[in-house]
């Protein structure tokens, strides 16, 4: 990943750490679930994947990573109906923590 048709794409990561009495396996399945059926339905998301089996050593729980044609199709998606839908109803509720790193990917 790096250039869509000698584009620079834009890349969307995000950590989250899920609260300590929510659980966490129906959580991250969940999260997984709603966040990569985005694909293919929001205009400019090129792709999506959530990790949800971090290591021991990991500080937090998941991890979104997604790429984008371009920063007003990440602007996009963060608007898109879909996306809030998943978010607040499998992610936000279920989080305390959310770190975020948006970039081009050169």
């Amino acid at each position: 990943i790096g250039t869509v048709r000698g584009k620079t794409m834009v890349r969307h990561i995000i950590l989250w750490q899920i609260k300590d009495d929510a659980d966490k396996a129906s959580v991250k399945k969940n999260a997984k679930e709603a966040l990569e059926g985005l694909a293919g339905k929001i205009d400019g998301l090129l792709s999506v994947k959530v990790h949800i089996n971090g290591l021991e050593s990991s500080n937090a729980d998941m991890m979104l990573e997604t790429s984008f044609t371009d920063e007003a199709a990440l602007k996009g998606y963060s608007v898109h109906p879909l996306h809030v839908k998943a978010a607040d109803t499998y992610v936000r509720p279920f989080t305390k923590l959310r770190v975020c790193l948006d970039f081009e990917d050169q």
